[in-house]
């Protein structure tokens, strides 16, 4: 049988000193993966379309700050400006990339 001290001594408490499990750059990392994948494909030039309408990528900033700045939203992660060729507006998005999204003009790399 084991002893129910055994590891006691292991106990963490809030003053402890120990090593984080996840450094920050792993985190930052794991963070642009998910905020890429919400971008998508969208890029400047990048034509797509959905039920919205159809759009024209004009610029797109992953700075958090700018893109708060730009959709007035405290948690935003990135901004997408399009022109929305229905309307014949230009305005900034921050809606992820999803599979009612379609590419209709790509631009070369």
């Amino acid at each position: 049988m084991q002893d129910p001290t055994q590891g006691a001594a292991m106990a963490l408490h809030p003053g402890d000193n120990v090593a984080q499990v996840h450094s920050d750059s792993v985190i930052d990392e794991a963070l642009r993966r998910v905020v890429a994948g919400q971008i998508g494909p969208r890029e400047p030039g990048v034509v797509y379309g959905n039920a919205d309408g159809v759009f024209e990528v004009l610029a797109v900033t992953t700075d958090r700050d700018e893109a708060r700045r730009i959709l007035k939203r405290r948690a935003a992660q990135f901004a997408v400006v399009v022109h929305d060729r229905s309307a014949d507006t230009v305005g900034a998005i921050g809606t992820a990339w999803t599979g009612t999204d379609r590419v209709l003009k790509a631009v070369a790399a």
